[in-house]
């Protein structure tokens, strides 16, 4: 689906190593699986339109177009760091909305999205700093705060997550 909706590879890889990041977390963390993993591995579809803070508004629609149920689309919609605030929303100049994660399957998604850079699993503190550096303070304290969460439910610190499934993952959906 990915490539047909005319993503690159590059995408592609990342979406299926956010899937890869998502599955583990599902080990230990009680969602719906098959939202969860449909979500990861769609989470970027709108990349193949908008490389900005847009694609997941774009992603979000082009996924309702095609007929799936809201849950998938409120993943892609907010899916962006650990979800953008109201001031975000009006900073950014995005459609008035909610794009905050409330669900478990919203939080995993975004979450598991954080702690891939590229085609890379890092660690949780590569991209609060990221968000850091660009002066985006708030969103860096929700990421900071999700991570928490989510290792909370996992049992652990998310971060170990590179170290069970690799830095460069094997991927069970594409090959390189």
């Amino acid at each position: 689906m990915l490539r047909d909706a005319g993503c690159k590879q590059r995408v592609i890889v990342h979406c299926c190593t956010v899937g890869a990041v998502a599955d583990e977390m599902l080990k230990n963390i009680k969602a719906d699986r098959p939202l969860v993993m449909a979500g990861s591995l769609l989470h970027d579809i709108g990349r193949s339109v908008d490389n900005g803070i847009m694609h997941a508004i774009v992603g979000s629609e082009m996924i309702g177009k095609m007929g799936f149920p809201a849950e998938l689309v409120e993943i892609v919609k907010k899916h962006t760091g650990a979800g953008l605030d109201e001031a975000d929303v009006e900073e950014l100049g995005l459609p008035p909305g909610d794009y905050m994660p409330r669900t478990i399957e919203e939080k995993v998604v975004a979450h598991a999205d954080n702690l891939v850079s590229d085609n890379l699993v890092v660690g949780h503190r590569h991209a609060v700093e990221k968000l850091r550096n660009k002066g985006a303070f708030r969103g860096a304290d929700r990421m900071e705060s999700l991570h928490w969460e989510l290792s909370k439910l996992y049992g652990m610190d998310l971060d170990v997550i590179s170290d069970i499934i690799g830095e460069s993952p094997k991927l069970k959906w594409i090959s390189r």
